[in-house]
């Protein structure tokens, strides 16, 4: 049996490697979020939490960063948009949200200058 020093836990046997795990360091007491952040941003979770314990926490009440905004469209623009969503047997509000963000994406690339363009065409 391995030797183990003063304040380690026990050892854990695998089948290659006798590893020996320090104890985790406590958690100080925080008499506000400020002095947490403040704590945390300068030390290691790993020394003070076991990961391995950890379990996926889930968070049914948050709120999605949406904002419900009112739009008014010609009767036109709105048909043709419902029914490309029926053929991609989407909602025509989520259609909406695509269609309008891979617009921007493009919109907020950036574009050749007129002399890049006009060196593309000469070769």
């Amino acid at each position: 049996m391995v030797r183990i020093p003063p304040g380690w836990l026990t050892p854990i046997r695998s089948p290659e490697i006798l590893q020996v795990i320090k104890p985790k360091k406590p958690i100080p007491e925080f008499r506000n979020e400020h002095e947490e952040r403040a704590f945390w941003a300068t030390h290691d979770a790993t020394e003070h939490l076991d990961w391995s314990k950890a379990e996926r926490a889930v968070f049914p009440n948050l709120r999605p960063s949406t904002r419900t905004i009112s739009l008014r469209l010609p009767e036109s623009l709105l048909a043709a948009l419902k029914t490309q969503a029926r053929k991609r047997d989407v909602p025509y509000p989520s259609l909406l949200k695509i269609l309008l963000a891979e617009k921007l994406e493009e919109e907020m690339r950036p574009r050749p200058t007129r002399q890049a363009e006009a060196r593309g065409r000469k070769s």
